[in-house]
C-alpha cells in the first residue's frame, strides 16, 4: 500500500515515515500543498496524509483541489488545530477522517487501515483467478484452501497483477507502485520481487508470465493437474 504524507516538520515527517514503513506502508513525504497536488494526479495513492498548515496553500485548499478534480483517494487530515470549525470544514471540503495532533501512533496506523480497507472494499473486495484468492479487506491471500504468505511489497506485486488480468502490468507501473519517492526501486528489485512471488505460485495452477520488454502478466496455469 502506498500513502502520501503531506507534512513541512521535517521532524515529525521523520518519526511519520518510520512508523507507516513498519507497519508495511511506502510512503512518499513532501513538505508542500503545490508537489501534493502533482504528486495525486501522478500517482494512485491507497491514501493521503494531510496536514493543515502547509506553507502557500494550506490543506484545507489542497483537499478541495484533489476532490474538485474528482479524485477519490481516501484523505486523513492530521493537524495541531483541534477547534470544531477546522474538523467540520475539513470533513465537508472532502476529507474522509480527522486527527489531532498530538495523537498515538497506534491510533493512526489503525485509522489507516480503516480508511483503505473501507475505500478497497468499495472496488474490490475479492479478487480471485483459479486457485488464487486476495482479500482486500482483510489483506489476505489464498492458494485453494490455503493461506498464502506474502511480505508486503510481495502483496502489492501480486495484487497489481491481480487487477490488470487478463492485461499486462508494465514494468514501469509495477516499479511506481512499490517506490517511494525517497527511497526507488531499481527494475532489478523489482525483478526480485516478482521472482519471489513467482516461486511461491510454483505448482499451484496460477504463474507470472514474462512479456518481454513490456512487464508481466497474471495467467492460470492450464496445464497443470490438481489430481
Amino acid at each position: 500500500m502506498r500513502v502520501l504524507l503531506v507534512e513541512d516538520d521535517e521532524r515529525l515527517a521523520d518519526g511519520l515515515r518510520e512508523v507507516f514503513a513498519g507497519a508495511g506502508f511506502a510512503i512518499d513525504h513532501l513538505g508542500n500543498a503545490e508537489s501534493a497536488l502533482n504528486a495525486t494526479a501522478l500517482v494512485a495513492y491507497d491514501l493521503a496524509v494531510i496536514d493543515l498548515g502547509l506553507p502557500g496553500m494550506d490543506g484545507f485548499e489542497l483537499v478541495r483541489r484533489v476532490r474538485a478534480r474528482g479524485d477519490k483517494v481516501p484523505i486523513l487530515i492530521l493537524t495541531a488545530r483541534d477547534a470544531l470549525e477546522d474538523r467540520v470544514r475539513g470533513l465537508q471540503g472532502g476529507a474522509d477522517d480527522y486527527l489531532v495532533k498530538p495523537f498515538a501512533m497506534p491510533e493512526l496506523i489503525a485509522r489507516t487501515q480503516a480508511l483503505i480497507r473501507r475505500s478497497q472494499s468499495n472496488a474490490h473486495s475479492v479478487v480471485s483467478l483459479g486457485p488464487l484468492v486476495m482479500d482486500t479487506g482483510l489483506h489476505e491471500a489464498r492458494l485453494g484452501d490455503a493461506p498464502l504468505p506474502l511480505t508486503g511489497r510481495e502483496w502489492n506485486v501480486l495484487l497489481g497483477l491481480m487487477l490488470a488480468t487478463p492485461r499486462v502490468l508494465t514494468k514501469r507501473k509495477l516499479t511506481d507502485s512499490l517506490s517511494q519517492w525517497d527511497k526507488e526501486i531499481t527494475p532489478n528489485a523489482v525483478e526480485i520481487y516478482v521472482s519471489r512471488v513467482r516461486a511461491k505460485l510454483q505448482g499451484h495452477g496460477v504463474l507470472i508470465r514474462t512479456v518481454r520488454g513490456i512487464g508481466y502478466r497474471l495467467e492460470q496455469d492450464l496445464d497443470h493437474d490438481d489430481a
